[in-house]
């Protein structure tokens, strides 16, 4: 019975990376064999030569939407918005930030300059803690690239100069509230050589939202409510990558996010619909066909819930590329469900030791 404790690890303020490296493939990667709990330590582009023909690459194409809006109450006291989810009926589900946010009331947005944007977003309901629905009198869409700002973790205490490092070579489609970070590492030029290598490159799409910003909050770790996420994995793309794995290649997931859902897939593909919510528990205690090598991916489109914990038995990825992540979070517990919870945190501990660079702008890592 896993608990949060054992998810915990010692992560000093200096080890926290504030600014992205000039040169995105100049990120160190430190390389965990699965097998045997072996680190060896390169630079990013060396992916290139540690990926083989016939291997399947994955990353997320979501782009980071400019979600963090700054307004003020008719009293004049500010007001700051973070967009987390488009609802089907058009209203934002939105964290905010200030005094006596209710519902019914009126906030008039500010621009960059802090001048009145012209643009009215109403509190359409209270939900839980900072988190409320939202409407704009005007479709976000018209005005959000001129009023909003990217949204950074809130471990990042820098602006950054360039918007843009902060979307990935793969970025397309927008909707995350949060870039998915193990894809910054890549260049054009990386892509171009692993093409010429023969490694297949693919993109699924999962939209990062409510649970990037949620600490898990209970001891034993099975009882954390994870929030869904949009995804979508296109009918083409899952019949290229059957294909693949059946001529022989390794499915290779870039971050958590392409990871679940990935994962998602192969389930669906078994025939789980649905929450899935509890299948760590459910792997961990023998009540699914998890074991099987493999599972194909099924194309799907819509809201996953997948929480990857320790006793959750893959069934599509075969080797990530991620960056390290905070202690107690759920991100841990996924790569520690990958590789084994001692080989990740001896392999933090080194890269730590090594003074490596952590977090969503930091240094990277290959498991395989």
């Amino acid at each position: 019975m896993w608990s949060l404790e054992d998810f915990d690890y010692p992560l000093p303020e200096a080890r926290i990376a504030q600014d992205p490296l000039t040169d995105r493939d100049g990120s160190r990667l430190l390389v965990l064999n699965r097998a045997d709990g072996s680190v060896s330590h390169r630079e990013f582009r060396d992916i290139v030569g540690l990926l083989q023909a016939g291997d399947i690459l994955v990353a997320n194409n979501s782009r980071v939407i400019p979600a963090r809006l700054f307004g003020r109450k008719k009293s004049g006291g500010r007001v700051e918005i973070l967009l987390l989810d488009l609802t089907p009926t058009g209203t934002w589900k939105a964290l905010v930030g200030g005094k006596r946010l209710q519902e019914g009331m009126q906030i008039d947005l500010v621009d960059h300059a802090d001048r009145p944007a012209g643009i009215t977003a109403a509190i359409t309901a209270e939900l839980d803690g900072p988190l409320r629905e939202i409407t704009f009198g005007s479709p976000a869409e018209t005005w959000l690239d001129r009023l909003g700002h990217v949204p950074l973790p809130p471990y990042i205490h820098r602006t950054l100069d360039d918007a843009e490092r902060y979307q990935t070579v793969f970025a397309r489609r927008s909707g995350s509230a949060a870039a998915p970070t193990a894809g910054l590492h890549f260049t054009p030029e990386i892509l171009l050589a692993l093409r010429e290598k023969g490694v297949l490159l693919e993109t699924v799409t999962l939209h990062i939202g409510l649970d990037t910003f949620k600490p898990v909050e209970v001891s034993r770790i099975a009882d954390h409510h994870i929030h869904s996420e949009w995804a979508t994995l296109s009918l083409e793309t899952a019949e290229r990558i059957n294909q693949a794995k059946l001529a022989g290649g390794r499915l290779i997931a870039v971050g958590t996010t392409t990871v679940r859902t990935l994962e998602t897939a192969a389930l669906r593909s078994a025939g789980l619909t649905g929450s899935l919510q509890t299948i760590s528990e459910r792997d961990a205690q023998g009540e699914t066909s998890g074991m099987c090598p493999w599972r194909p991916v099924a194309a799907f489109e819509g809201a996953t819930d997948l929480y990857i914990y320790p006793g959750y038995q893959f069934r599509a990825v075969d080797a990530m590329i991620t960056n390290f992540h905070l202690p107690q979070s759920t991100l841990l517990m996924m790569v520690s469900a990958f590789a084994g919870r001692e080989s990740i945190l001896n392999a933090y501990r080194e890269a730590l030791d090594r003074e490596y660079r952590f977090l969503s702008l930091g240094d990277a890592m290959f498991i395989q």
